[in-house]
This record gives C-alpha cells, sequence and structure tokens, in this order.
C-alpha cells in the first residue's frame, strides 16, 4: 500500500488503534478545517507496519458513532476497510468541509477547533477561527468595510506618488481597486485600504509591521543589529531588501561589458519571499508582526498566518495560489511587484536550482508561515565588522567623517550641532560630505528616517557604528 511508505504530515495520520480516540477525532477535525486528510488505523505510528484491527467491522461502526457523538457540525467522513499482508486496517478519509469550523463537542465552538500544521494538530485561536467562517462565506479580510472611517483617512499622496500615471485614481479608481467601498450611502475605505494607505494604519492595524534583526551566528542568542519597518506595504517591500543588503557582503563582476554587482544573498528569492508575507499576512492576527530574521548561514521570513483551508506546501511549489488578501495582492500587482499569480514560489525554487543553493524550505510553526532561504556560503558578522573596521581606518574619505563618527558616540546631533561643535561658522561642505559618507557606509543613520529633510533631523550611531568605535577603544587600551 503506497499511503504507508509515506510520512505523517498534513494530510495523512497512522494510527495503532482506537484505544485513545481523542487524539483520532482532534485529527480528524483538523482535517476537516484545514486540507482534508487520511488517518489509517491498524498501524504502528512509529515503524509504519501494519498490524491490523481486530475487529474491523466492529470498530468501524464505533468509530461513526465517536465521531457523531463528539464532532459538530456533523462530520460525514468515508470509512473503509483495506487488506495489506493479511492485515486489515481502517482508513478514514476526510475532506476539506464547507461546514467548517469544526470543533470537538466536549470543548466547545471556541475551545474545540483544531488546525492541521505538519503532522500534529493545533488549537485555533480566535482569529483562525473567524478567517475559518470568512473563507467559508467567500468573505475576504482586507475586502470588508471600515465604516467608521472615510476617505479622508487614506494617504492620497502616497497613493498618486505610487501609482502615478498607472491609474487614473478618481472616486471610480479608488472602487475599481476596492480600496473604497459604499456602505450605507458613504464611501468608506476597506481594511485593505488602510493597510496599504492608511494615515493612521498602525493605529487600525496595530501589527501591520516588520521586525528586522541580523543576528551572530546561526541562532538568535546574540542580536548585532535590528530596525522596526512601519512604512505602507508597498515602499516595505525595499525597505526590507535594503536591510539585507546593509548586512551582505558585495563583490563585483568584470566578466560582461559592464561591471556587475555580486551579492553574498541571493536577492530574486529573498525579494519574491518578503513580497509573498507582504502580501499573504493574515493582518487579523494580533501580537504578530511580520519578523525578517538574517543568520550567518540562512534568511527567515516569517509571517502571521497559516496556509489558506485547502491548500498545502506541495500546493505552493507547484504554483498553486490562493489569496488570502485580494486587495493588497491587486495593488502589489497594479505596482508590478507581482508578475503573475502564483509564479513567485516557483521561481524561487528554479532560481535557488539554478545558483546551486539548498531549496527553500516552507515551514507552518506556530499560527505562522515561515521561508528559510539558505545562503551558498556563510556571511560572519564578524567579516561584515572587519571589513568596516578597515573602512574605519583607511576607507573613509576624511579625518573629518572619523571625527564626526567619534563625536556622535555620546549623543545624536543636527547638522548644525555638529558644524558648532567643530566651531565651523555654518554646516559646511567638509561636513556635509562627512554626514553622507558615514550614512552611505551604515555607520550612522537619521533619528527620523521617514523625513530626511526633518528641520528635527538628529543623527545617530548605528549598532555597526556602536561595535566599530567600542573595539577601536580596546584595540587602544
Amino acid at each position: 500500500m503506497e499511503l504507508l511508505t509515506l510520512n505523517e504530515g498534513k494530510t495523512l495520520e497512522f494510527k495503532r488503534d482506537l484505544s485513545s480516540p481523542k487524539n483520532l477525532l482532534k485529527t480528524l477535525v483538523a482535517f476537516a478545517n484545514t486540507s482534508g486528510g487520511r488517518a489509517i488505523i491498524g498501524v504502528d505510528d512509529r515503524t509504519k507496519q501494519p498490524i491490523g484491527v481486530e475487529f474491523p467491522l466492529d470498530e468501524e461502526e464505533r468509530l461513526s458513532n465517536l465521531i457523531a457523538d463528539s464532532i459538530s457540525p456533523r462530520l460525514v467522513p468515508n470509512i473503509e476497510m483495506v487488506t495489506v499482508n493479511e492485515r486489515t486496517l481502517l482508513i478514514v478519509e476526510v475532506y476539506l468541509s464547507n461546514s467548517r469550523p469544526h470543533y470537538l463537542q466536549a470543548e466547545g465552538a471556541e475551545r474545540g477547533v483544531y488546525v492541521r500544521l505538519g503532522s500534529s494538530n493545533r488549537l485555533a485561536d480566535r482569529e483562525l477561527i473567524a478567517e475559518m467562517r470568512r473563507s467559508v462565506e467567500g468573505i475576504a479580510f482586507d475586502e470588508m468595510p471600515i465604516p467608521d472611517l472615510s476617505i479622508s483617512d487614506l494617504d492620497l499622496g502616497v497613493i498618486k506618488k505610487w501609482f502615478g500615471d498607472r491609474r487614473e485614481l478618481d472616486e471610480q479608481g479608488l472602487l475599481t481597486l476596492k480600496l473604497l467601498r459604499r456602505e450605507q450611502g458613504k464611501l468608506v475605505p476597506t481594511r485593505g485600504a488602510i493597510l496599504l494607505f492608511g494615515k493612521d494604519r498602525i493605529f487600525h492595524f496595530p501589527d501591520a509591521w516588520v521586525q528586522c534583526g541580523r543576528f551572530v551566528g546561526n541562532d538568535k542568542a546574540v542580536i548585532f543589529d535590528h530596525i522596526e519597518l512601519y512604512e505602507p506595504l508597498p515602499q516595505l517591500v525595499d525597505s526590507i531588501m535594503l536591510f539585507l543588503k546593509k548586512h551582505a557582503m558585495r563583490g563585483a563582476d568584470f566578466s560582461g561589458v559592464q561591471r556587475r554587482d555580486v551579492w553574498s544573498i541571493p536577492l530574486g528569492i529573498l525579494r519574491e519571499a518578503v513580497i509573498n508575507a507582504l502580501v499573504h499576512a493574515d493582518y487579523s492576527q494580533r501580537g504578530a508582526p511580520i519578523r525578517i530574521a538574517f543568520f550567518d548561514d540562512r534568511i527567515e521570513i516569517e509571517n502571521p498566518g497559516i496556509l489558506l483551508s485547502g491548500m498545502t506546501i506541495e500546493d505552493m511549489k507547484q504554483g498553486i495560489s490562493k489569496i488570502r488578501n485580494p486587495v493588497v495582492a491587486r495593488v502589489f500587482r497594479e505596482l508590478n511587484l507581482i508578475e503573475q499569480w502564483g509564479s513567485g514560489v516557483r521561481r524561487m525554487f528554479r532560481e535557488a536550482e539554478e545558483l546551486g543553493l539548498p531549496s527553500p524550505e516552507i515551514i507552518e510553526i506556530g499560527l505562522r508561515l515561515r521561508f528559510i532561504v539558505h545562503l551558498a556560503e556563510p556571511v560572519a558578522t564578524r567579516n561584515l565588522i572587519a571589513g568596516l573596521e578597515s573602512g574605519l581606518e583607511s576607507g573613509l574619505e576624511s579625518e573629518m567623517s572619523k571625527t564626526v563618527l567619534h563625536m556622535l558616540a555620546n549623543k545624536p546631533l543636527q547638522r548644525s550641532e555638529i558644524a558648532k561643535a567643530l566651531a565651523h561658522g555654518r554646516v559646511s561642505g567638509a561636513v556635509n560630505r562627512a554626514v553622507k559618507e558615514l550614512i552611505t557606509k551604515r555607520l550612522i543613520e537619521y533619528t527620523i528616517p521617514d523625513k530626511p529633510n526633518s528641520r528635527l533631523q538628529k543623527y545617530r550611531l548605528t549598532p555597526t557604528g556602536q561595535a566599530l568605535l567600542v573595539k577601536e577603544k580596546n584595540r587602544h587600551e
């Protein structure tokens, strides 16, 4: 029997017998709520050897009664008997249900709902239960209106900046993009509109931001650098990629007609993974921002929300796509951030093969989806520091840059304050060049990153700049 050669997973589980039926009932509920699946009874779940069911007809009737009495709404799986090596097995096949969410009656409709993650069953939280109900009704979270808001809550300037001449952004254009909806005789923004371009998007969706971290080594014991990003969703693509480039190594390829930058990380694969996370995140989840973790040997992109009901990881690899956030996806498509529906994941795996990299991994963990992109060679933080130390010693263009770097060790300063401390009558060209160079080399950063030209703008050391000054101090002691 071919099923016995497979490993337990999202759509398959082995059970030795029905002596402890509760776990089997949880599995059947999880199958019905997630992607369907088969439970095979009469198999040693460690060796996958058939041991058989002693009284298969009696056990089939008992199981049918257990399912009928224990699961709501009513679940009617297909139960059949199969003989393998003269052993009779029971195969319980459950399909993705249009009556989901199913739950164990003994635990109740709020505490007895389970979903399937890999080869285990996970209790669904309130937000996931709500998403199941929406999916059955064909309602997308980001298409739902926010009746208390109006068009004035959208940043129309940012929308026009992104779309340019791509389309007319009058009232009808915003309705077509489903950024607006007519609700009780007035125009109101959708949740997707606020997620994408809301003036106070974080107030309405406090977890719709991105946390980026660069860690030392291959675990999270020591963090080297981190940043929190709160920009509109389309802008987050470039901001995340900028953070990843900041901590990658860059070389040059002169084999062609022109010089070409060669990075130590696969930018194309990472960009696709970042876009996938932004488009498919479950923004109804609370306490769960999108997370980007850069380790020496890999980069992990993790978003809240497991795969939509009916989807498996193998489906994703085959290019099958179900869109959780159609408003966000439509805007990303219009802005050419998405080339073709369902093509991104396939392109990631194809590019990894072309580059000779291990295949990316896709894992459902907790109630989150994680993409793991492996690197061809480790990018150690000590190498980055060494390279920047070399720049501090010999690569900075002037003594002015070194002086400004040391000045900022005490506290953030404005350009005028830097000039005053240097006894310059005004902000000179030398000060401007020094600041520009230090920003370019990621040794200092803005205190108000969203408004570079703000009159309140100051400059502070980045974690990299701090680390370099500490190392320089230790060298001289």
